[in-house]
């Protein structure tokens, strides 16, 4: 990935929604800025990171990037939020690290898991038959469906309690995607610090 992130400047930024925001226009518009203006070809700006309904991690060239973070405002954005990281992470743009890790992976036995755990590409629990070194290189181009694993994980009939979930580790960062995403599963979070 640190390869993949040297070969073009790309980074991340964190958009916060409001309801009338338009970011597919916002992406789109950034895209024909890096093509018309930049001269980029096939520019990158897509969403990585589905967090919660207001929030969304947009990943891409360096110039796209900077398009929205300086025209957030036209397009209704309420604020965005640079990310410390050096590259465009969960895009297309780091496709040259999928093949090593798939190979690094595919000597590894990889058991079936003991409980259920979610895929970010699917937003689905893993399969016990799962190629978890397909889908983990997967991961490394595909947005990560953070907003849709918790709505899948929370999901419930009418009546039926939501179980205890328990953030372990420094911050809350957890709970705070979870409270913007299912209030009343909010309701059963605790934080333990370590």
């Amino acid at each position: 990935m640190q390869k993949a992130s040297e070969m073009v400047a790309s980074g991340m930024l964190s958009v916060f929604l409001a309801h009338d925001s338009n970011l597919s226009l916002a992406i789109k518009t950034a895209k024909d800025y890096c093509q018309e203006r930049r001269g980029i070809e096939n520019p990158v700006c897509v969403v990585a990171n589905y967090l919660f309904p207001e929030c969304k991690v947009i990943a891409g060239h360096e110039e796209a990037i900077e398009f929205l973070s300086t025209n957030a405002k036209e397009f209704g954005i309420l604020r965005t939020k640079r990310l410390a990281v050096c590259g465009a992470f969960h895009t297309n743009l780091m496709e040259s690290a999928v093949q090593p890790l798939q190979r690094a992976l595919a000597g590894m036995k990889i058991g079936s898991p003991k409980f259920t755990v979610y895929s970010n590409v699917t937003n689905a629990p893993y399969h016990p038959k799962t190629n978890f070194a397909h889908m983990l290189g997967q991961q490394l181009v595909k947005p990560v469906k953070w907003e849709q694993i918790m709505h899948n994980i929370y999901s419930r009939d009418k009546g039926v309690e939501f179980p205890n979930t328990y953030e372990i580790g420094p911050g809350r960062q957890m709970g705070t995607f979870l409270k913007q995403v299912n209030l009343q599963a909010h309701r059963q979070y605790h934080n333990v610090e370590v």
